[in-house]
Parts: C-alpha cells; sequence; structure tokens
C-alpha cells in the first residue's frame, strides 16, 4: 500500500473525475448514507464507497472547537481499494481530498448552471473551501473578479490579498454576482436571497446537518434547487430540509446533479446547488490522485 499524503489532483483532474463518473453512469443515490457518530468533541464520520475499479472509506473527525486551539476543524484520512479484492492500495490526506472534491462537483454543477460569461463571483468564507472553489470555479468560467466576505475583517483582506482579483467584500455584493460559493460554517443564512440576480447561480457547500443552512427560504422558493443526491439532500442538507419544513420546496422540485449532468433543462430564475459531500466523490477523485501519482 501506498502512502499518499501529499497527492492531490490539480481542479482540472477533478472536475474531470467528476464529470466522467456521472457520465460513465454512477447514480449518486446508490451511496450508502454517511454515518455520524456523536463524541463529547464533536463527531465521528465514516463514508465508504464503490464504483468502476475501486472501492474505498473516509474516516474524518469534525471538532467545532479546534479553530480555537489553532487546529483544523475537520481531520481525516480517505484509503483507497482495489474494487475486485478490497485489497488497501493507497492512504490519502482526508482534509486535501475533502476540499478538493467538494469544489469540483461545485465546479461540474456550477458549468452546467452558471451563465456562460459568468465572470463576478462571491465567496463567503475565507477556509480551504472558500480557496478550492475559487480555483474549480475559474476552471470552469473566466471569473475576473472575487468578493470574499468573512466574518473577521483582516483574515477576510489576508486571504482576499492573495490573488490579484481579488477584494473583501460584504452579503450585499450578491446583488451584482454571476456565482456565489458559501463555504462557511454558519447555521443561519449569509446574505439575503431577494438581492440574487435572476441569472447568478448560488452554491452552498458548508454543512452536512439538517438544522443548519446558508441560504433563505426567500432564495429557494425563487431558485432551480439541484442537490448531489436525493436521498443524501433530504437527510442531511439544512438548506433543503428546512425548507420543505417551511412550505417553501417540496421533495419533488429537487433536481439531482445526475438528472442535470444528462440533460436536464433548467427553467430561468436563479439556480442554486446545494451540497452535503459524498461518498462517490472522495471516492472517484481519491482514484484520480491515485492515478495521478503513482
Amino acid at each position: 500500500m501506498r502512502v499518499l499524503l501529499d497527492a492531490r489532483p490539480t481542479a482540472q483532474q477533478a472536475v474531470d473525475a467528476v464529470r466522467a463518473a456521472l457520465a460513465g453512469g454512477l447514480d449518486p443515490d446508490r451511496d450508502p448514507p454517511r454515518s455520524v457518530v456523536p463524541v463529547p468533541a464533536g463527531q465521528f464520520l465514516l463514508m465508504p464507497a464503490f464504483w468502476d475499479r475501486y472501492a474505498g472509506v473516509k474516516v474524518a473527525s469534525v471538532a467545532p472547537g479546534n479553530p480555537a486551539r489553532g487546529l483544523p476543524r475537520i481531520q481525516g484520512h480517505y484509503l483507497l481499494m482495489d474494487g475486485p479484492t478490497l485489497t488497501p492500495m493507497a492512504l490519502l490526506d482526508g482534509v486535501a481530498l475533502t476540499s478538493v472534491r467538494t469544489a469540483a462537483v461545485s465546479a461540474v454543477a456550477a458549468d452546467l448552471l452558471a451563465v456562460p460569461d459568468a465572470e463576478r463571483l462571491v465567496v463567503f468564507g475565507t477556509g480551504p473551501q472558500a480557496r478550492s472553489h475559487i480555483e474549480a470555479l475559474r476552471a470552469v468560467r473566466l471569473v475576473r473578479e472575487v468578493a470574499v466576505v468573512g466574518r473577521n475583517p483582516e483574515r477576510t483582506e489576508a486571504f482576499a490579498a492573495q490573488y490579484p482579483f481579488a477584494r473583501a467584500g460584504t452579503p450585499d455584493d450578491v446583488s451584482s454576482a454571476d456565482l456565489v460559493a458559501c463555504c462557511t460554517s454558519s447555521r443561519t443564512p449569509v446574505f439575503d436571497g431577494a438581492k440574487v440576480p435572476e441569472h447568478a447561480t448560488v452554491i452552498a457547500v458548508g454543512s452536512h446537518e439538517p438544522e443548519a443552512r446558508e441560504v433563505d427560504d426567500v432564495l429557494i422558493g425563487r431558485s432551480t434547487v439541484v442537490v448531489e443526491g436525493i436521498g443524501a439532500a433530504t437527510r442531511e442538507a439544512g438548506d433543503v430540509v428546512l425548507a420543505m419544513e417551511s412550505g417553501a420546496l417540496a421533495a419533488d422540485e429537487l433536481i439531482s446533479l445526475a438528472a442535470l449532468a444528462r440533460g436536464f433543462a433548467v427553467p430561468p430564475g436563479p439556480r442554486l446547488f446545494k451540497s452535503v459531500g459524498m461518498a462517490w466523490e472522495d471516492l472517484v477523485v481519491a482514484a484520480a490522485a491515485y492515478e495521478a501519482f503513482t
């Protein structure tokens, strides 16, 4: 077995791997449900998957108190295995993998949903997912301007300063956005959904908990809502679950990413892609990393 903790595919490689899996017939709704085990410091997550020539499992921890200690909120590893024999093949850094695969799935969705000339991006958050989403979305659209919205002004300015095309912004920047990426740990909406333009695409990836959300019912009610898998979204996506409880959204209005990839025609109006992170995504991107680095 190889230890590939530094193996990390490029944004384009990860996007291509996700696209190829969906085009090859992968059905996200066949994914085994994520196992979430509460522990005193947070949660253990167990995410197994199998597809094509590979199988694998991610073991991760979520410790909400870690950032105050100077430690990552999410930590873990990914074990990639040979599909037919389940022989371990590689051990990868689970956090790096999560950052890349989440943004790659968002980029695939954005490529199918966003207007072709999308160039103004608003990113909520200043962590690894915000960074990965800027990189991945620029792989599918000619993004020329990025407004970064964060809770800490100094951290937001420092994050934006890493990119010549970025600046610190405010939630009101969504009113002129073509793309919005919500990459936060917020449990309540981070902007006013009424301000999102009719042509814009919003991506929300910050939570896999049914009680947490980054977008409001106003945006949900205005938007075509696309999710990775219908089952996972109705179990875990707070943006979806809470909107269904309020009556702003019905389950039969959800569109799966697989249906979108097969050519579902999206009606006019805002588009929302809500991601909770699924095990198949880890697997196909881990396999791409393994093939690229061995």
